[in-house]
Formats: structure tokens, C-alpha cells, sequence
């Protein structure tokens, strides 16, 4: 058993040799994943007291449990915050500085989630006016895992903003394993079930079952304000304060793609190219072409 053990160790520190994919043993440590999913979960008790907690939250408590969070949470968050900032320094800071900026960047962060609440009340408003089937803000909270999702990019949004390497995504993948919902931290990404009209301004409406929204060139979803010319936005819904977005079942793709408001993309709609506003969207006459993959061309081409 000895020998069978220490075969695979051998082969394994091989592996770590050659392959790489190991945090950095013996210098800069990355941010855990666990530490932050962990954080991320107790940040989403303080965004909505009671809704994600196993046991009733009683008023008189309020303050004494807020204050436990808090305290539990803000040392945590700058163990990792210096860890990101070891990584990633700012420009012309020095080793010393980072421990004082990773402490400033953990107060304003936490300072930031009132607003971030006010907020995220204002995406539960819009879910439970454009969802005839939902029942109460209460039920939205507790039950969509859209507002999961969207809570947790925009807090990764914030440290986003504050240009932090590998937290804001951590956590963003964190909510996309659990919700399914993939949001970019930058503000605009591809999304699964739910849609991204505008900065600030987040929909999700139960019609638009699993749409595809994708890209004709790689990175095509990040923002302009990470500074790479000539990389699209994702697709857009122009802004409706009565979305009728349909998206069922369709694919989205293009960086420059444009669904006008108020328009209407049926099933299994493959669009490519902007519609404006009030259109209607319907897959005719669709056409497969079958074609050899050493022609190095598409598979398929649907004609609508």
C-alpha cells in the first residue's frame, strides 16, 4: 500500500511540474474559493435578514445578529481582498501599502451594501410587477433564483468597480453554480433564464424560458471599460417599462445584436443581426445545409 501511495504522490508532483494549475505554494496565495462562497452566503443573510436563514430572525435579535455579521464577515473579506491585492497590486503601490488599502477597500464595500439593498428592492419590484404568476415580493425573494444571482453580482460589481482581481468572478460562478443565472460582474454578461436590458436596469419575466445569448467573436460580453478596443457589447433588449421580450427557446447572437422594446423574438428563432422596436420575430422556411468540416465551414446554415 506504502509503495502504490508513493507512486501516485510521485506522479502527481510530476503532474504539478509540468501541467501547472496549483495556487502559488510558495508565494503570492490566491483568494480561497471556499473562504469567499462562504462569505458570499453570509453577505446574502445581510442583504435579506430572515430569507436565507434556517431559523425565524425575531425583531429583538435584529441589531445583535446584524452586528455578529458584520463582525464575522469584514475580517474575512480583507484576508481575501489582500490576497487578491498581493496578486494584482495597483499600479505604484507598494507591498507595504496593501494591507491599509485592503482594509479601505473592505470598508467600502461594506459601507456600499445599504445602497446595494435599495437596489436589489428595486429588481424584486420589477420581477413581481412583470410576473403575473408571482404572488408576493416575499415569494420572489425566497423562491427566484434570480435575485440570488443578481444580489451577488451586484456586490461582486462593487469590487468590480474597485478594479479587484478573481473575487468579484469567484462569486459571480459561485451564484451561476447554484441559480444557473451567469452574470458578468462587469454589468453586462450572457445570461440563461433572465435578461440584461440596460446598466442598472435587470428583468427576468418567466416567457423568456431558456434563451441562448451568445457571441459571434470571442469575449464578446466584456465591457468596454475593461479597456479592450474593438470588443462588442453583449446583446441588448432595448429598454421597455412594459418588456415583451419573448426569447423562448431563440438564440441570440452578435455583439452588435439589438432586440428593439417591445418586440417579440419567437421559438427557435437564430438571429444575427438587429430588429427594431415592436417587432415581431418568427423562424420560416428554416434551411439545413450539411457541408465537409475540412472545408472549414459552418455545419449549418438556417435561413429565415
Amino acid at each position: 500500500m506504502q509503495e502504490t501511495a508513493n507512486r501516485l504522490v510521485d506522479a502527481l508532483l510530476a503532474s504539478y511540474t509540468q501541467v501547472g494549475g496549483i495556487n502559488h505554494l510558495d508565494g503570492k496565495n490566491l483568494p480561497s474559493q471556499r473562504v469567499i462562497a462562504a462569505l458570499t452566503s453570509d453577505l446574502l443573510r445581510l442583504l435579506f435578514p430572515g430569507f436565507f436563514d434556517e431559523h425565524v430572525l425575531p425583531s429583538s435579535a435584529i441589531r445583535e445578529t446584524t452586528t455578529q455579521r458584520v463582525e464575522s464577515v469584514v475580517p474575512r473579506l480583507e484576508g481575501e481582498l489582500y490576497k487578491s491585492l498581493e496578486y494584482a497590486p495597483p499600479a505604484s503601490t507598494r507591498r507595504a501599502e496593501l494591507p491599509a488599502l485592503a482594509r479601505e477597500l473592505t470598508m467600502h464595500f461594506v459601507e456600499a451594501l445599504p445602497a446595494v439593498r435599495e437596489l436589489l428592492q428595486t429588481d424584486v419590484q420589477a420581477a413581481y410587477g412583470g410576473d403575473p404568476a408571482a404572488l408576493s415580493q416575499d415569494e420572489v425573494i425566497v423562491a427566484y433564483p434570480f435575485v440570488e444571482a443578481i444580489a451577488v453580482q451586484r456586490m461582486a460589481h462593487q469590487l468590480y468597480l474597485r478594479k479587484v482581481a478573481l473575487i468579484p468572478r469567484i462569486m459571480t460562478e459561485w451564484a451561476h453554480r447554484r441559480t444557473g443565472l451567469d452574470l458578468h460582474p462587469g454589468g453586462r454578461s450572457v445570461c440563461t433564464s433572465s435578461w440584461i436590458t440596460a446598466p442598472g436596469r435587470w428583468w427576468a419575466r418567466r416567457r423568456r424560458s431558456a434563451p441562448t445569448c451568445g457571441s459571434t467573436r470571442a469575449w464578446a460580453w466584456w465591457p468596454a471599460a475593461l479597456g479592450r478596443p474593438g470588443i462588442a457589447r453583449a446583446e441588448t433588449a432595448s429598454h421597455d417599462p412594459r418588456p415583451r421580450h419573448d426569447l423562448r427557446g431563440a438564440t441570440i447572437m452578435g455583439g452588435d445584436t439589438v432586440v428593439g422594446a417591445g418586440s417579440t423574438v419567437g421559438a427557435n428563432v437564430f438571429l444575427t443581426h438587429s430588429v427594431p422596436a415592436n417587432s415581431l420575430v418568427l423562424a420560416e422556411e428554416v434551411r439545413v445545409k450539411v457541408l465537409s468540416k475540412t472545408e472549414r465551414a459552418y455545419a449549418f446554415d438556417y435561413q429565415i
